[in-house]
């Protein structure tokens, strides 16, 4: 049940690995949430589940009912084709864009990626900068977050890199840097954009966990075995290499390959890091929780789940 004493929020992807974070933060924060789901959800305090999709429209139309803002988390990162990116990420974002617009609710926080600033590495790159354009070419008060690699408990992603290094060898690009961030830093910050203002509105952030420079891939697969009680051993992987790796991922998981020619492309990109000039203002909100500390509570979120051996 949602109390009326409460301002709402609409949350697109709050069944996920980063809307279930953002979710609690709201809460948290004291909103009253409407999210969207696909399938029943336990009842929850302050939250009305709304059933349906982004490719509905009439559920996008009740989700958004008696809200204040919309932070829109649910994305595609894992297709088989660029055109299941295109729905996802493209068509999707476009539909709730117009509810909002049709409902007039200015306020839009929309949760995008680094890999958007090279849209032609990949189709998943490409589909979430056609996202951000629609958004900033919309009348919206909007504010897009372009998060680093994501971490933190429930995450399917990562976890191949803690799973493998509790197995001793950790596949990684063989060169590049990469920016980290905490599920839960994030949540907080997409929960401080709801209010907007001037120093937010109209503005694209890449958020990281206060590491200048980010992090080399040898180093943060040594922090994950570190994480995990193990000294893997790291491989460095050519851009050839990722993507034999990708087809070899194909032929053994089909549709559920983790390692696919989209990401072989941009994980091999050397230059994942969050740039300075696109920092939130210290103001608004900083990371508090240090990547090394968070690998190390993730692991162990991880062992108690049973997802890794303890």
């Amino acid at each position: 049940m949602i109390e009326t004493d409460r301002p709402t929020v609409a949350l697109t992807g709050a069944t996920g690995f980063v809307g279930q974070a953002t979710l609690d933060a709201v809460l948290a924060a004291g909103y009253a949430v409407r999210a969207l789901t696909r399938r029943e959800q336990p009842a929850r305090e302050h939250v009305r589940w709304v059933r349906g999709e982004l490719a509905d429209t009439a559920s996008l139309s009740e989700l958004t009912r008696g809200v204040e803002a919309t932070i829109h988390v649910a994305g595609v990162i894992n297709a088989p084709d660029p055109a299941g990116f295109e729905q996802g990420n493209v068509t999707g974002t476009l539909n709730l864009i117009e509810t909002a617009i049709a409902k007039g609710i200015p306020r839009f926080v929309h949760v995008s990626s680094l890999s958007a600033r090279e849209p032609e590495l990949s189709a998943y790159g490409a589909s979430k900068a056609r996202a951000e354009k629609l958004l900033m070419a919309s009348p919206l008060d909007w504010t897009i977050v372009r998060p680093p690699a994501i971490y933190g408990p429930h995450d399917k992603e990562m976890f191949e890199l803690f799973r493998a290094a509790r197995w001793g060898v950790v596949p990684v690009p063989r060169e590049g840097r990469a920016s980290m961030i905490h599920v839960e830093d994030l949540a907080r910050l997409l929960v401080a954009l709801v209010s907007g203002g001037d120093a937010v509105s109209g503005r694209m952030f890449e958020p990281d966990d206060g590491r200048p420079g980010g992090w080399d891939h040898h180093e943060a697969a040594r922090a994950i075995g570190g994480a995990v009680g193990k000294r893997p051993k790291v491989l460095g992987l050519s851009r050839g290499a990722l993507e034999w790796a990708a087809r070899l991922d194909g032929f053994f998981r089909g549709t559920k390959a983790k390692m696919t020619m989209d990401r072989a492309a941009y994980y091999s990109h050397p230059d994942w890091v969050a740039s300075p000039e696109a920092a939130v203002p210290a103001a608004i909100w900083a990371p508090r929780i240090e990547t090394r500390e968070g690998f190390r509570s993730t692991a162990q979120w991880y062992r108690e789940h049973k997802w890794l051996r303890p």
